[in-house]
């Protein structure tokens, strides 16, 4: 498995508007096997995206997809910045199987 953690700054106020974005036709990507956004309880601009998948090939695969690309553009002028970006390597867990 493949595992990403990053948290990215919203631009100021436009929290909300960038996670109903990342969170817009995530349905169809196919190898994840988790997707996470959630809010950063200490920081009223700043989300955390928490992604599982099958392999590393199919995470950049993902980045082809229509909707993937669509949101990046969508986002893009929402972010104000990456904060920190951490590579995993999933061993197991509930939703993502043995």
């Amino acid at each position: 498995m493949y595992g990403l953690i990053g948290k990215t700054k919203a631009a100021a106020g436009q929290r909300d508007a960038l996670v109903a974005i990342l969170l817009e036709g995530i349905g169809a990507m196919p190898g994840c096997l988790s997707y996470i956004v959630a809010h950063d309880s200490a920081d009223a601009d700043a989300i955390w995206i928490t992604e599982a998948w099958d392999s590393e090939a199919s995470h950049k695969a993902s980045l082809a997809l229509p909707q993937v690309r669509d949101a990046i553009a969508k986002a893009r002028p929402l972010i104000a910045g990456f904060e920190s970006h951490v590579v995993t390597q999933p061993v197991g867990g509930h939703g993502l199987g043995a």
